[in-house]
Protein backbone atom coordinates (compact mmCIF):
# COMPACT_ATOMS: atom_id res chain seq x y z
CA UNK A 1 0.00 0.00 0.00
CA UNK A 2 2.87 2.38 0.83
CA UNK A 3 4.41 1.78 -2.55
CA UNK A 4 1.12 2.33 -4.35
CA UNK A 5 0.54 5.75 -2.74
CA UNK A 6 4.10 6.89 -3.43
CA UNK A 7 3.91 5.62 -7.00
CA UNK A 8 0.63 7.49 -7.53
CA UNK A 9 2.18 10.69 -6.17
CA UNK A 10 5.11 10.26 -8.58
CA UNK A 11 2.67 9.91 -11.49
CA UNK A 12 0.81 13.09 -10.45
CA UNK A 13 4.09 14.94 -10.01
CA UNK A 14 5.09 13.91 -13.52
CA UNK A 15 1.74 15.10 -14.88
CA UNK A 16 2.30 18.46 -13.14
CA UNK A 17 5.83 18.71 -14.58
CA UNK A 18 4.65 17.85 -18.10
CA UNK A 19 1.79 20.37 -17.87
CA UNK A 20 4.30 23.02 -16.78
CA UNK A 21 6.61 22.24 -19.71
CA UNK A 22 3.67 22.64 -22.13
CA UNK A 23 2.58 25.91 -20.50
CA UNK A 24 6.11 27.25 -20.13
CA UNK A 25 5.73 27.41 -16.35
CA UNK A 26 8.07 26.55 -13.50
CA UNK A 27 6.92 23.38 -11.64
CA UNK A 28 8.05 25.05 -8.41
CA UNK A 29 5.11 27.45 -8.81
CA UNK A 30 2.64 24.58 -8.36
CA UNK A 31 1.76 23.21 -4.93
CA UNK A 32 0.33 19.70 -4.79
CA UNK A 33 -2.41 19.61 -2.16
CA UNK A 34 -3.54 16.15 -1.07
CA UNK A 35 -7.30 15.98 -0.56
CA UNK A 36 -7.56 13.52 2.32
CA UNK A 37 -11.32 13.20 2.80
CA UNK A 38 -12.27 9.67 4.02
CA UNK A 39 -8.60 8.61 3.97
CA UNK A 40 -7.35 7.00 7.22
CA UNK A 41 -4.49 8.71 9.07
CA UNK A 42 -2.07 5.81 8.47
CA UNK A 43 -2.35 6.28 4.69
CA UNK A 44 -2.04 10.07 4.92
CA UNK A 45 1.13 9.64 7.00
CA UNK A 46 2.78 7.73 4.14
CA UNK A 47 2.50 10.83 1.94
CA UNK A 48 3.51 13.23 4.73
CA UNK A 49 6.63 11.22 5.55
CA UNK A 50 7.58 11.27 1.86
CA UNK A 51 7.60 15.07 2.00
CA UNK A 52 4.13 15.83 0.58
CA UNK A 53 2.99 17.87 3.52
CA UNK A 54 0.14 20.06 2.21
CA UNK A 55 -3.17 18.34 2.96
CA UNK A 56 -6.81 19.38 3.19
CA UNK A 57 -10.09 18.10 4.59
CA UNK A 58 -13.67 18.82 3.55
CA UNK A 59 -15.32 18.13 6.87
CA UNK A 60 -14.56 19.49 10.33
CA UNK A 61 -15.45 16.12 11.86
CA UNK A 62 -12.66 14.41 9.89
CA UNK A 63 -10.15 17.09 10.88
CA UNK A 64 -11.03 16.37 14.49
CA UNK A 65 -10.80 12.58 14.13
CA UNK A 66 -7.36 12.62 12.46
CA UNK A 67 -5.79 15.52 14.35
CA UNK A 68 -4.23 13.46 17.15
CA UNK A 69 -2.69 10.87 14.83
CA UNK A 70 -1.28 13.39 12.36
CA UNK A 71 0.02 16.14 14.62
CA UNK A 72 3.30 14.29 15.30
CA UNK A 73 4.20 14.53 11.57
CA UNK A 74 4.91 18.10 10.37
CA UNK A 75 2.35 19.22 7.79
CA UNK A 76 0.19 22.14 6.67
CA UNK A 77 -3.57 21.79 6.83
CA UNK A 78 -6.05 23.63 4.63
CA UNK A 79 -9.84 23.37 4.70
CA UNK A 80 -11.59 22.98 1.34
CA UNK A 81 -15.18 22.04 2.25
CA UNK A 82 -18.31 24.10 2.70
CA UNK A 83 -18.01 25.59 6.18
CA UNK A 84 -21.09 26.19 8.29
CA UNK A 85 -20.88 29.03 10.79
CA UNK A 86 -21.66 26.72 13.73
CA UNK A 87 -18.46 24.75 12.97
CA UNK A 88 -16.07 27.73 13.10
CA UNK A 89 -15.09 27.29 16.74
CA UNK A 90 -14.29 23.60 16.16
CA UNK A 91 -12.35 24.23 12.96
CA UNK A 92 -10.03 26.72 14.66
CA UNK A 93 -8.95 24.11 17.23
CA UNK A 94 -7.20 21.96 14.64
CA UNK A 95 -4.37 24.08 13.31
CA UNK A 96 -5.86 24.94 9.91
CA UNK A 97 -3.67 27.57 8.25
CA UNK A 98 -5.96 28.41 5.31
CA UNK A 99 -9.67 28.17 4.57
CA UNK A 100 -9.96 27.85 0.80
CA UNK A 101 -13.76 27.93 0.72
CA UNK A 102 -14.78 31.36 2.03
CA UNK A 103 -17.80 32.27 -0.08
CA UNK A 104 -20.13 34.55 1.89
CA UNK A 105 -20.01 37.60 4.10
CA UNK A 106 -21.84 36.16 7.11
CA UNK A 107 -19.26 33.37 7.34
CA UNK A 108 -16.41 35.90 7.05
CA UNK A 109 -17.89 38.11 9.78
CA UNK A 110 -18.44 35.22 12.19
CA UNK A 111 -14.94 33.89 11.50
CA UNK A 112 -13.53 37.36 12.14
CA UNK A 113 -15.38 37.65 15.44
CA UNK A 114 -14.11 34.28 16.64
CA UNK A 115 -10.55 35.00 15.52
CA UNK A 116 -10.60 38.33 17.34
CA UNK A 117 -11.73 36.51 20.48
CA UNK A 118 -8.87 33.99 20.09
CA UNK A 119 -6.38 36.68 19.03
CA UNK A 120 -5.54 34.81 15.80
CA UNK A 121 -5.40 35.49 12.09
CA UNK A 122 -6.04 33.03 9.26
CA UNK A 123 -5.38 32.92 5.54
CA UNK A 124 -8.38 32.54 3.23
CA UNK A 125 -9.11 31.98 -0.43
CA UNK A 126 -12.40 33.21 -1.87
CA UNK A 127 -14.33 30.36 -3.48
CA UNK A 128 -15.99 31.34 -6.76
CA UNK A 129 -18.64 29.21 -8.46
CA UNK A 130 -17.26 29.52 -11.99
CA UNK A 131 -19.40 26.70 -13.41
CA UNK A 132 -22.68 28.31 -12.25
CA UNK A 133 -23.94 24.93 -11.07
CA UNK A 134 -26.51 25.08 -8.29
CA UNK A 135 -24.98 21.97 -6.72
CA UNK A 136 -21.72 23.83 -6.06
CA UNK A 137 -20.87 26.35 -3.39
CA UNK A 138 -19.00 29.57 -4.03
CA UNK A 139 -19.83 33.21 -4.63
CA UNK A 140 -21.10 33.99 -8.13
CA UNK A 141 -18.45 35.49 -10.43
CA UNK A 142 -20.43 38.74 -10.66
CA UNK A 143 -20.36 39.23 -6.88
CA UNK A 144 -16.82 38.04 -6.17
CA UNK A 145 -15.11 41.43 -6.23
CA UNK A 146 -17.69 43.02 -3.92
CA UNK A 147 -17.26 40.16 -1.43
CA UNK A 148 -13.48 40.56 -1.54
CA UNK A 149 -13.77 44.30 -0.82
CA UNK A 150 -15.95 43.51 2.22
CA UNK A 151 -13.75 40.67 3.53
CA UNK A 152 -10.64 42.82 3.07
CA UNK A 153 -11.92 45.09 5.84
CA UNK A 154 -11.77 42.25 8.39
CA UNK A 155 -8.17 42.36 9.62
CA UNK A 156 -8.09 38.79 11.00
CA UNK A 157 -8.66 37.36 7.50
CA UNK A 158 -5.75 37.47 5.06
CA UNK A 159 -6.98 37.03 1.50
CA UNK A 160 -4.34 35.12 -0.45
CA UNK A 161 -6.19 34.32 -3.67
CA UNK A 162 -9.10 32.45 -5.23
CA UNK A 163 -10.42 28.89 -5.40
CA UNK A 164 -12.82 27.16 -7.75
CA UNK A 165 -14.10 23.70 -8.63
CA UNK A 166 -14.24 23.27 -12.40
CA UNK A 167 -17.18 21.78 -14.21
CA UNK A 168 -17.24 17.97 -13.85
CA UNK A 169 -17.06 17.32 -17.59
CA UNK A 170 -15.00 15.30 -20.01
CA UNK A 171 -15.10 18.29 -22.40
CA UNK A 172 -11.82 20.07 -21.73
CA UNK A 173 -12.87 23.39 -23.27
CA UNK A 174 -15.93 23.65 -21.00
CA UNK A 175 -13.72 23.03 -17.98
CA UNK A 176 -11.14 25.51 -19.29
CA UNK A 177 -13.81 28.21 -19.42
CA UNK A 178 -14.25 27.90 -15.61
CA UNK A 179 -10.53 28.26 -14.94
CA UNK A 180 -10.18 31.12 -17.42
CA UNK A 181 -13.03 32.95 -15.72
CA UNK A 182 -11.24 32.67 -12.36
CA UNK A 183 -8.04 33.97 -13.94
CA UNK A 184 -9.95 36.97 -15.32
CA UNK A 185 -11.42 37.78 -11.90
CA UNK A 186 -7.96 37.53 -10.37
CA UNK A 187 -6.56 40.01 -12.92
CA UNK A 188 -9.39 42.46 -12.21
CA UNK A 189 -8.71 42.25 -8.47
CA UNK A 190 -4.96 42.78 -8.93
CA UNK A 191 -5.72 45.90 -11.01
CA UNK A 192 -7.95 47.28 -8.22
CA UNK A 193 -5.10 47.18 -5.66
CA UNK A 194 -7.46 46.56 -2.74
CA UNK A 195 -5.66 46.96 0.62
CA UNK A 196 -5.20 43.71 2.60
CA UNK A 197 -5.73 41.59 -0.55
CA UNK A 198 -3.10 39.39 -2.19
CA UNK A 199 -3.70 37.30 -5.28
CA UNK A 200 -0.80 34.85 -4.98
CA UNK A 201 -2.89 31.68 -5.08
CA UNK A 202 -5.25 30.14 -7.62
CA UNK A 203 -6.48 26.85 -6.22
CA UNK A 204 -8.06 24.97 -9.10
CA UNK A 205 -7.72 21.63 -10.81
CA UNK A 206 -8.16 18.12 -9.45
CA UNK A 207 -7.27 14.58 -10.51
CA UNK A 208 -9.12 14.80 -13.83
CA UNK A 209 -8.35 18.33 -14.99
CA UNK A 210 -5.10 19.49 -13.39
CA UNK A 211 -3.34 19.96 -16.75
CA UNK A 212 -6.01 22.40 -17.93
CA UNK A 213 -5.87 24.23 -14.60
CA UNK A 214 -2.08 24.60 -14.79
CA UNK A 215 -2.33 25.92 -18.35
CA UNK A 216 -4.72 28.59 -17.03
CA UNK A 217 -2.56 29.65 -14.08
CA UNK A 218 -3.27 27.32 -11.13
CA UNK A 219 -0.80 27.56 -8.24
CA UNK A 220 -2.46 24.84 -6.10
CA UNK A 221 -3.92 21.62 -7.52
CA UNK A 222 -6.07 19.49 -5.22
CA UNK A 223 -5.64 15.76 -5.79
CA UNK A 224 -7.19 12.94 -3.80
CA UNK A 225 -8.62 10.10 -5.88
CA UNK A 226 -5.60 9.72 -8.18
CA UNK A 227 -3.33 9.31 -5.14
CA UNK A 228 -5.40 7.46 -2.56
CA UNK A 229 -7.84 5.60 -4.85
CA UNK A 230 -11.56 5.79 -5.50
CA UNK A 231 -13.84 6.75 -2.64
CA UNK A 232 -16.95 4.94 -1.54
CA UNK A 233 -19.23 7.99 -1.66
CA UNK A 234 -20.31 10.19 -4.58
CA UNK A 235 -18.71 13.62 -4.95
CA UNK A 236 -21.86 15.37 -3.73
CA UNK A 237 -21.30 13.83 -0.27
CA UNK A 238 -18.13 15.83 0.27
CA UNK A 239 -19.30 19.31 -0.60
CA UNK A 240 -21.97 19.45 2.09
CA UNK A 241 -20.73 20.15 5.60
CA UNK A 242 -23.34 18.51 7.83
Amino acid sequence: MNEEILQNIAVIQERINNACIKSNRNPNEIKLLLATKTIPSERIKIALQAGYTLIAENKVQELKEKYGALKEVPHTNHFIGHLQTNKIKDLLKYNVSCIQSLDRLDLAEKLHKRLQFENKIIEVLIQVNTSNEESKFGISPDNAIELIKQVAQLETLKIKGLMTIGLFSAETEKVRKCFRLLKGIRQEIIALRIPNVEMHEMSMGMSGDLETAIAEGATIVRVGTAIFGERIYPDSYYWNEK
